[in-house]
């Protein structure tokens, strides 16, 4: 299936990049130093305070939980930097017009793209996965919720780029499709704030209602659904976006 081919080159454009190195590198720093922050402040304040409690907050509970909920925020700041150049430096390259002309359907070069930039995100999810399975070294976590958590930021992750892809497939200019994106993506974080008017309509465009209720370890359909229809929704657009434009030209 050419989606996979384009996924492949798109990924391997992405490592040759600086920018990517970078951000995997910075990222990964700034994880392992929030993990260690947390294990720290779990043996020195969290032990000591509950020892002797039956309801004490586990490990998964406290750091492994925490962790995730860090790398959400992280990872809403810098997907936009990843998915900016998708499609609008192919448009600011004319090079847009290229693959308008090949014997591929824009179905699969929209998943292509996708594809790539989500496998860069799932690299970065599995390396930050690593960081509590080190844990096991001293003891033992809940491989539930550390299942859940997994999934949940990968479902995050996953509709983080499809906002983005979509967004850069509005403009020719990789710098305002990055602030966009950010600017939206933040928006849907914290549209639930407000309490007033339409609270269960906001509750559930909510992305970070969502995602928080995974980290539970509480899979439900509602947010699985979410997810998806988020991530379907923007695909679609996309390619609708890119129809429009290879008709008029």
């Amino acid at each position: 299936m050419m989606a996979f081919t384009i996924a492949g080159r798109e990924l391997r454009t992405m490592f040759l990049s600086p920018l990517a190195w970078v951000i995997l590198g910075v990222i990964q720093i700034i994880l392992a130093l929030l993990f260690l922050m947390l294990l720290d402040q779990y043996v020195n304040n969290i032990l000591p305070r509950f020892a002797g409690y039956e309801q004490m907050p586990g490990v998964t509970d406290f750091i492994v939980t925490g962790l995730f909920q860090n790398a959400g925020i992280i990872l809403l700041m810098v997907t936009p930097l990843l998915t900016m150049r998708l499609i609008s430096e192919e448009r600011r390259n004319r090079t847009l017009s290229l693959l308008f002309t090949a014997p591929v359907s824009m179905t699969e070069i929209v998943l292509g793209k996708y594809l790539g930039v989500l496998a860069f995100l799932l690299i970065m999810v599995g390396i930050l996965t690593l960081m509590p399975l080190s844990l096991l070294a001293g003891g033992g976590l809940d491989f539930g919720k550390l299942a859940a958590c997994v999934l949940a930021l990968c479902l995050l992750i996953a509709g983080f780029a499809a906002l983005g892809l979509f967004i850069s497939a509005l403009t020719n200019q990789p710098t305002v499709a990055a602030i966009s994106t950010f600017g939206a993506l933040l928006l849907l974080w914290i549209i639930n704030w407000s309490r007033s008017g339409a609270g269960g309509v906001l509750e559930y465009l909510s992305m970070l209602h969502h995602y928080d209720r995974l980290l539970t370890g509480f899979i439900s359909s509602e947010d699985l659904i979410y997810f998806i229809l988020f991530i379907l929704a923007f695909m679609v657009m996309s390619i609708h976006v890119l129809d429009n434009e290879r008709l008029q030209k």
